[in-house]
């Protein structure tokens, strides 16, 4: 019996948001909406991270790499590399991705990418350890978030996403970290699907955004554009489900292939440190 139920855990823990999962109907989402209070409780965070370029860099590592090999980090002529035992192994827990995709930084830093969407719970699971994580990783390294377009409410949060990059740019908005916890708090906890302008609007406001600025970098350039890039990237990916990371534009994985939460965090440390081997 404790075995099975340690079967049903871990197939909780590694599963994923699919791209085949159907958005709830919309008069499900406004029902849920009118029923969520106007004032949400949130923990700011001290610091505002940086926000990502968005223009698309092709091939991130500059250097160009042979087709014909797996992995060049471990190549023979590289002792550093040979003598590593690596915990994780290509093909189980992370595929490379070939050719190598490009990413949204520059070459002056390892890319991590993380593909998510705000309607999903394991990507709201993520987020905690995530953030840990990008607190204490390598000053060479670099996170990145992707918002992941598998519906019409995932083409809002987008947007949604991208609205609080720029403001958070602008200096409109003053925490984004702050702000991505509410917005999690307020679909997974307080059952508000975020599913039209006017609530999304509401938490923005909340955070102390004017509803000028708001519907300004909404409907902004910059917003439109970003979120054109985030669907060709999820594209060249091959993303099919959520949570999803993508290391440098060569490796993707995801929690399933990782085998936990804390696993997956190991695993980014790992493929970066590989990276950083070339």
């Amino acid at each position: 019996m404790k075995y099975l139920i340690t079967l049903i855990s871990l197939a909780l823990v590694c599963s994923a948001c699919s791209k085949e999962e159907p958005a709830a109907p919309a008069e499900e989402m406004a029902a849920a909406e009118e029923q969520a209070v106007d004032t949400v409780d949130s923990t700011p965070d001290s610091s505002v991270p940086d926000t990502e370029s968005l223009v698309v860099v092709e091939e991130s590592a500059a250097d160009a790499e042979p087709e014909d090999k797996s992995i060049l980090l471990a190549r023979a002529d590289d002792p550093v590399a040979t003598a590593r035992n690596w915990q994780f192994k290509e093909g189980t827990n992370f595929i490379r991705l070939v050719p190598t995709q490009p990413t949204i930084g520059g070459a002056d830093k390892i890319e991590v990418a993380e593909v998510f969407m705000y309607s999903c719970p394991h990507c709201y699971d993520l987020e905690a350890h995530i953030n840990r994580w990008e607190e204490s990783k390598d000053p060479g390294v670099r996170l990145v978030r992707i918002p992941a377009v598998f519906n019409q409410l995932a083409q809002m949060h987008a947007q949604l996403y991208y609205t609080e990059v720029f403001l958070t740019r602008s200096g409109k908005l003053k925490d984004q970290n702050g702000f991505r916890n509410m917005v999690f708090q307020e679909f997974h906890q307080r059952g508000n699907r975020l599913s039209s302008v006017a609530s999304i609007q509401k938490v923005f406001a909340r955070a102390g955004v004017s509803e000028d600025d708001f519907t300004r970098t909404w409907n902004s350039f910059e917003v439109d554009q970003a979120l054109r890039v985030a669907a060709d990237l999820a594209r060249r990916y091959n993303i099919a489900s959520v949570p999803a990371i993508i290391v440098n534009g060569k490796y993707k994985t995801d929690t399933g292939m990782a085998g936990g939460y804390p696993k997956l965090i190991e695993l980014i440390d790992e493929l970066t440190v590989r990276e950083g081997l070339r």
